[in-house]
């Protein structure tokens, strides 16, 4: 079975070096707060280009902490994609806030600014772009409509760790004042805060749970460091009621360790997404029945997603994605249930529709960063085999 992911690769390239750094933790017995974690928020600030990086004990939680800092409360609304994992809009739910789905594109399959535009309310306090699959949101347009509505930007970047925001020829629609000032920045250093997952399968991923927040304000990341240890800066003096959210130290070493490496290994993602596009198009697979991800630049290929087409296609996406496991191939779906599909959120809000179309068509193939050509060559072949029935 050839697995969607397979973390053994990038592992072993670095192994050495990982059994010293965590015996060295184990040997210093710090495992809360040790110095380890302070050196990879600074690394991480300064390979994300941002002034202030904060460690946290999930993605999740790297939301909710934004959220608070940002000063959204309950009442307040907060637009976001339909087409994202629960996290997204859970973080917004959680503090009593609503969740207000603006639908995606269908090119980049990221929220579209045009239906930010179309959500936006006098209750609404800030949108929560997420960068899917590792291809950056069109940050150029909803960093205006943010600020000409007076809106907190919060990116979603927990699938978008080492991306790189382009204008894209003049494809984004946002004044040159503005993609001056945004063009070659990375994800996270474009809106007001930034929320990063480590979650082992992300492309930089720890080895159990962890998170990031990233932030140019003093103020701000001053609110989440508090936030993060119980709502205190000083020990037994809590001034908010706020969360036990740090992250260990022995994810923190590994987080240091991998991160010198996280381009490289992006490099290999979109290497490797480009071979598959190739070999698709090799094997005569139709753009009519498969659509396969655009490489645009700064996209760093968290998935491979190809969407199936239902009007064109013989099967359906998960009779599709059943062949190819029973021909040893096991693939993923993200999303097949839309947030606001979701039976928490259930009568609440109309589907979006193209996001909801795009659910019951997508799949991604396996991918990682050290994948060899022939793994790749196994699994176009069987997806040409299953297709074909």
């Amino acid at each position: 079975m050839i697995p969607p992911l397979n973390l053994s690769p990038e592992i072993d390239e670095i192994r050495e070096e990982l059994e010293r750094k965590l015996w060295r933790v184990i040997s210093d017995a710090a495992f809360i707060r040790g110095r380890e974690v302070q050196e990879f928020e600074q690394a991480a600030a300064d390979y994300l280009g941002v002034k202030h990086a904060i460690g946290l004990n999930s993605g999740t939680d790297a939301l909710v902490i934004s959220l608070r800092a940002l000063g959204v409360k309950p009442g307040d609304e907060v637009i976001t994609t339909p087409f994202s994992f629960f996290a997204t809009a859970e973080s917004v739910s959680v503090l009593g806030a609503k969740p207000v789905f603006a639908d995606i594109d269908e090119d980049s399959l990221n929220i579209s600014p045009d239906a930010i535009e179309a959500c936006i309310t006098p209750k609404t306090k800030a949108i929560i772009p997420v960068h899917l699959f590792g291809r950056p949101c069109n940050m150029g347009r909803i960093t205006e409509i943010a600020r000409r509505h007076q809106l907190a930007v919060l990116e979603d970047c927990a699938q978008s760790f080492g991306a790189v925001y382009h204008s894209r020829c003049g494809e984004c629609g946002c004044s040159s004042e503005t993609k001056a000032a945004l063009q070659g920045l990375k994800t996270g250093a474009l809106g007001d805060m930034a929320a990063f997952s480590f979650f082992p399968s992300k492309n930089l991923g720890a080895f159990g749970d962890g998170g990031l927040i990233a932030t140019n304000s003093d103020a701000l990341a001053a609110t989440a460091r508090k936030l993060h240890v119980h709502g205190a800066d000083k020990k037994y003096h809590n001034e908010l009621v706020g969360y036990n959210s740090r992250l260990d130290t022995i994810q923190a070493a590994v987080l240091q360790l991998k991160l010198p490496h996280v381009d490289r290994w992006n490099n290999g993602r979109r290497t490797a997404a480009q071979l598959y596009t190739m070999m698709l198009e090799q094997h005569g697979l139709s753009p009519e029945l498969l659509t396969v991800p655009k490489v645009i630049p700064g996209h760093v290929f968290h998935q491979y997603t190809l969407r199936l087409r239902k009007n064109s296609a013989r099967i359906t996406r998960d009779e599709l994605v059943a062949r190819l496991k029973v021909l040893g191939v096991h693939c993923m779906v993200y999303y097949p249930v839309p947030q606001d599909m979701l039976p928490v959120y259930e009568g609440q809000y109309e589907p979006c529709p193209v996001s909801r179309t795009i659910a019951g068509e997508v799949f991604s193939l396996p991918l990682w960063p050290l994948m060899t050509m022939h793994t790749q060559e196994q699994v176009v072949q069987a997806l040409k085999k299953a297709l074909k029935g």
